[in-house]
């Protein structure tokens, strides 16, 4: 059965950024498995804010490591920009409207058209602030544009620390050179895995109003994993995921509207089977 459909906009969006079909990740053997994502079909417009929760287990960040290139699904298909992420050990030609496959097909893709911010920042602690941000660009085979990585470095708040090695910043400062560095090559997509679970929450605010300034903005389209309703709170929309399973969205959401649909997300997820008839 064809699952439910989720995102942010009421009408089939003008330009879309993100599209999942029929999204499903299974993990183990036969004896032993384990469905993390079971069907999603999502639909993102370009220059939204969307957050993911969820309980724990619920598959949240399957779903961003899937939809990022990350990791592969088992099965279904995800399009960033319109465009088919690679998938297989299959011919390098392209046709419209898809990647050629293969891990190099991947890994350009990746670099051209994603953006990702971790948890715990990823910076390499022997490169500066500058050469961590321009690294992305060097990788891809782009020139490493050193003055436009001050321009953004200069727009999230680290104009006077472009020289610094990471151990020399603070939390946030280190997340908002992560998040300079997502944003460097014009990805078509930021992906946000619990970008604030290691921050205090004075750099957590900085840091969320940062992301929603990059859409706001810049017109960057950001995608966030959390378990917190006031992170969650920053975000145009909430989607919900339990089971595997999109069961819900919340637009404009506050603090306390997401705290209690989360509260009630296990009858949702009820109302849903029963609709389906599971």
């Amino acid at each position: 059965m064809r699952g439910r459909r989720y995102g942010p906009a009421a009408k089939r969006p003008v330009e879309e950024a993100l599209r999942l079909e029929g999204v499903r990740k299974v993990y183990g053997s036969e004896d032993n498995r384990v469905t993390a994502l079971d069907g999603v079909w999502l639909s993102l417009s370009s220059g939204t804010f969307t957050a993911v929760m969820g309980p724990s287990g619920s598959g949240k960040s399957t779903l961003l490591h899937c939809a990022a290139g990350l990791d592969r699904p088992s099965s279904g298909r995800v399009f960033v920009d319109g465009v088919e992420l690679p998938v297989g050990d299959v011919s390098p030609s392209t046709k419209k409207g898809r990647a050629g496959g293969g891990e190099t097909a991947l890994t350009k893709f990746r670099r051209r058209r994603i953006g990702f911010v971790f948890q715990r920042f990823n910076l390499l602690p022997t490169l500066t602030v500058t050469q961590n941000v321009t690294l992305p660009l060097k990788l891809s085979g782009r020139r490493a544009d050193k003055a436009r990585a001050r321009e953004i470095l200069a727009r999230v708040g680290l104009g006077d620390r472009l020289d610094h090695l990471p151990s020399e910043l603070s939390g946030g400062q280190q997340q908002r050179v992560a998040i300079a560095r997502a944003l460097v090559t014009e990805p078509a997509v930021v992906f946000a895995d619990e970008p604030t679970g290691a921050l205090d929450s004075r750099s957590a605010r900085e840091v969320l109003a940062l992301l929603q300034e990059s859409v706001r903005v810049y017109g960057r389209t950001v995608v966030m994993v959390t378990h917190d309703p006031v992170a969650a709170s920053y975000a145009d929309t909430v989607l919900f995921l339990a089971d595997g399973r999109l069961v819900g969205n919340l637009p404009s959401p506050t603090a306390e509207s997401v705290a209690e649909r989360m509260t009630h997300l296990a009858d949702e997820v009820e109302r849903q089977r029963a609709t389906e008839g599971v």
